[in-house]
């Protein structure tokens, strides 16, 4: 894995009650491991997740693929990743999980998120660029 690439990364340990009948994560539980790493990652650089909503900014996701590679079961500890990238008014976060004792990658994927006024127009979301900069400018 290149450690380089990433921005931030999350420890979080797969608790039994999101495993299915077959003993391993369900595929949904993925979803919200993914998002709880974005919104980690928002707070730890002084942006809480609602406070762009109270500032008429509203974050959502536009689009979301996501690839499963090997499964997570109870007891395991992963590392959720991302790094970031601007394309327009999206915003897009590459996130991967990985098994924390083995390295091996558990899911890939890439989130698209748009900002949203709140009209419904899509806002270019330059305020969170500004607040995110440090990252726009290693791109």
């Amino acid at each position: 894995m290149d450690q380089d690439k990433y921005f931030f990364t999350l420890e979080i340990a797969v608790r039994d009650y999101e495993l299915d009948s077959e003993g391993i994560v369900n595929n949904a539980i993925y979803l919200h491991y993914l998002e709880h790493t974005r919104h980690a990652f928002v707070k730890q650089e002084g942006i809480p997740f609602g406070s762009l909503t109270r500032e008429g900014l509203i974050p959502v996701v536009r689009r979301m693929e996501i690839e499963y590679h090997t499964p997570l079961r109870t007891g395991d500890v992963m590392l959720s990743r991302l790094w970031i990238e601007r394309k327009g008014p999206r915003f897009i976060f590459y996130q991967d999980i990985f098994k924390k004792d083995s390295g091996e990658l558990v899911v890939s994927a890439a989130v698209t998120i748009v900002c949203v006024e709140q009209n419904g127009r899509i806002n270019r979301g330059d305020e969170l660029v500004a607040r995110l900069s440090k990252y726009f400018d290693k791109q």
